[in-house]
């Protein structure tokens, strides 16, 4: 390594943790379902829809944080402001210019 010049770390990005994440748990699902330990069947009978069940609860949490960001989004009052007076130059000027609204 030459002086001066910092090593680089390898990083995972967040797609590659996440996808190494449902590979993982794809194959302990697998796994299991399939017989790799002999678990009784009601087991897996539980085990088989899992994959639809947290599919379902994932869906559920995301719409909830949505919901939750929607219902609790601060006005800005002050930008809004800004932005009205800076539509208003902006129109001002082009008027000035020879451009009809």
């Amino acid at each position: 390594m030459e002086p001066g010049r910092a090593r680089r770390r390898a990083t995972m990005t967040k797609l590659a943790q996440w996808l190494w994440a449902l590979a993982l748990l794809g194959s302990a699902w697998a796994a299991l379902t399939l017989g790799a330990l002999d678990l009784p069947s009601s087991c897996r009978e539980v085990l088989w829809p899992l994959p639809a069940y947290l599919l379902v609860s994932a869906g559920c949490y995301a719409l909830a944080t949505v919901g939750y960001r929607v219902a609790t989004f601060h006005d800005c009052e002050d930008a809004a402001r800004e932005l009205q007076s800076q539509i208003q130059e902006a129109r001002a000027d082009l008027s000035r210019r020879g451009m009809r609204f």
